[in-house]
């Protein structure tokens, strides 16, 4: 036990992420705490703001989803 405990929990757009990234790369990791905590206000603890920028930080954007095919009837199968 003794780990941290979740209070709350927040999503974040990509937008969002991409602005955030942007600001790290750009002017470090205060910069890119001040724009997370531009966005989401709520985030008082510069801690756990510098802990959600290294965890924002790290994600990259998911590739495009493949377009779905079309719908097969029911019964027929494709062989």
């Amino acid at each position: 036990m003794g780990g941290p405990i979740l209070t709350a929990m927040f999503m974040v757009d990509e937008g969002s992420a991409e602005a955030i990234r942007q600001a790290l790369e750009q002017g470090g990791e205060l910069s890119a705490v001040a724009e997370l905590r531009r966005r989401f206000p709520l985030i008082t603890d510069n801690t756990e703001a510098r802990r959600c920028v290294r965890t924002i930080a790290g994600w990259r954007p998911l590739p495009k989803a493949k377009p779905a095919g079309g719908r097969r009837q029911p019964g027929k199968r494709k062989d």
